[in-house]
């Protein structure tokens, strides 16, 4: 090559090592940045005058808190706290103007763009320390927001259940509720937090109520579930949508700190280092070690697979673990179908319980932002599969005890599920969950004893800030959080004796209940958290129905019942 051919490959190659050079931060992108990415925030750097701007930029340091001050976020924020003092730095190509009350507590931040004196951002209250709260495009779940994605998911999961013949039934409004819980996150992307949390617990309450009912009271529901959908549309859907769903995770989605952290506890586990000592993660704004260490264990088969190579970007065991998880469950509840009615009826069922589950948007939503939660789900999945045998339905849940503690107050409801020899049955089943979890705990205690695991996991947890629930929105609210919690606790231990014979069904349903009100006591609530009971849920509602399919023999129905 001669000529201007040589000049413009030598120009390019030059503006790659350039590129290739540069800082992280010099694309500053927030939906990248922890807890959502790996992507290192700009520095942020002092400017060396408050007159003059820094090189690059247009607009001076005061210049910048001008701008801040005429944000209506400001003049909010002052009016509260009249003595905040402002603090501009340089962040990147912008500023970063923030603002500290008396004891030099950040209540305000801005950033302004160096250039046209922009207000890029502005945050103040709970959004100043909470980044999940800003509503970043595309930090969470990528595309699954997109509402080209998501409202045909939702119309895919409505509608082989939907029969035009019965407008008013049960299933119908089991359906809509579960969905309708999109609203909150449609303010939730918008950054509007106290709408968000002001639309989550109406769901909850519905469900809570509905489930116990359903528990306590159990009642067939005329009609059929699939009133007009072949199966063979079902299992057809399942395959589809899952390769969908991979094919999605693979190509748009990234990991945050939720998954990153198991394949870090799975590395550590690897490399023979403790999982609760010391800096857990080395990296900048991610504390992972807060689970159990079933969380690390479960990761630990796609770290040794995929590795890790302790940098945050693609994280591909994490991609592996979330899309395994997802498959287990539509596997467990395929064959928990077949367990809970024969012939046709059960495989209908079954069908009908995956397709539900690739079809919920809740659950994509889950796996394309590659948390863990889908874990405790397939944990959950299993115990049900595992019903008639005490020692595998206890360590199934001794296990999502350990891998996130609040799978633990569907001990005494499991460990009494079997009727007549409940009591024989529940010390079998106690046995089997202390063993478990006595061998899944034990080895990963920190020198510092229990009293140091629990401060690091559950203890951080129940303690921590957040804005994603009522006790966030309303510190007001705290003497009641402890009441919560004790009716919780009661609940679990109650229905464990009441009903003193209960079906699958009526177990599957309880389960339900006694998970969301764990969840209504809990600081943070998040939506991935949905997963947690939506199993059982669906157990409930779909196979209280008289009929699975109107193309099931009768004979099947009555051999089942």
């Amino acid at each position: 090559m001669r000529g201007p051919w040589l000049k413009l490959v030598l120009a390019l190659a030059m503006l790659g090592l350039l590129a290739g050079a540069a800082p992280a931060f010099s694309n500053d992108d927030p939906a990248s940045q922890p807890p959502f990415g790996g992507e290192r925030p700009p520095p942020l750097v002092e400017p060396d005058s408050t007159e003059t701007p820094p090189a690059g930029f247009a607009i001076s340091a005061r210049e910048a808190i001008e701008r801040a001050g005429a944000s209506p976020v400001v003049r909010e924020e002052l009016a509260e706290t009249p003595g905040a003092r402002p603090e501009a730095l340089i962040r990147g190509r912008r500023w970063q103007v923030s603002y500290f009350d008396s004891e030099r507590r950040k209540v305000a931040e801005l950033i302004i763009d160096g250039s046209s004196g922009e207000v890029d951002e502005a945050w103040r209250d709970h959004q100043v320390e909470t980044e999940l709260a800003r509503g970043y495009e595309g930090a969470i779940a990528q595309l699954v927001n997109a509402p080209y994605v998501w409202l045909p998911l939702c119309a895919l999961f409505l509608a082989p259940f939907i029969d035009p013949r019965r407008p008013v039934r049960l299933l119908h409004l089991d359906l809509l509720v579960l969905l309708g819980l999109g609203l909150s996150l449609f303010f939730f992307n918008r950054a509007e937090i106290i709408a968000s949390v002001a639309l989550t617990y109406p769901v909850l309450g519905y469900f809570l109520l509905r489930m116990l009912v359903a528990g306590l009271w159990p009642r067939e529901r005329a009609g059929a579930l699939l009133p007009w959908a072949p199966v063979r549309w079902l299992a057809a859907g399942v395959v589809v949508l899952a390769a969908a769903r991979i094919a999605l995770n693979v190509l748009d989605s990234q990991v945050i700190d939720i998954g990153v952290a198991g394949v870090i506890g799975a590395d550590r586990i690897g490399e023979g280092a403790p999982l609760y000592e010391g800096d857990f993660s080395g990296l900048a704004g991610l504390r992972g070690d807060v689970y159990g260490p079933a969380n690390y264990l479960a990761y630990l088969p796609f770290e040794e697979a995929l590795g890790w190579e302790r940098v945050w970007d693609d994280v591909a065991a994490a991609h592996a673990a979330a899309i395994v998880f997802d498959l287990c469950c539509v596997a467990g509840l395929v064959a928990l179908g077949r367990r809970l009615r024969v012939g046709d009826e059960g495989r209908a069922l079954g069908w009908a319980l995956g397709f539900a589950w690739v079809a919920c948007p809740w659950t994509l939503y889950t796996m394309n932002a590659n948390a863990n939660d889908a874990l405790v789900a397939a944990l959950s999945i299993a115990a049900l599969l595992t019903m008639p045998s005490p020692p595998a339905r206890g360590a199934f849940v001794a296990l999502g005890a350990a891998a996130k503690f609040g799978s633990a107050a569907l001990a005494p409801l499991f460990a009494t599920a079997d009727g007549e020899r409940r009591w024989r049955g529940a010390i079998v089943f106690a046995v089997a969950f202390v063993a478990v979890a006595i061998a899944v705990t034990l080895p990963f205690v920190p020198d510092g004893g229990l009293s140091e695991l629990y401060d690091r996991t559950l203890g951080y947890q129940a303690t921590r800030g957040s804005p994603f629930s009522v006790w966030g929105q309303a510190p007001g609210l705290d003497f009641l959080q402890p009441m919560a919690r004790v009716a919780a606790i009661a609940l679990a231990l109650a229905v464990a004796v009441y009903p003193r014979f209960k079906s699958p069904l009526q177990i599957s349903a309880l389960a339900a209940a006694v998970t969301i009100a764990v969840q209504l006591t809990a600081s943070h609530w998040f939506y991935f958290y949905v997963v947690w009971f939506l199993p059982f849920v669906l157990v409930a509602s779909f196979a209280s129905q008289a009929q699975i399919s109107r193309s099931s023999s009768p004979g099947a129905r009555a051999e089942a019942s």
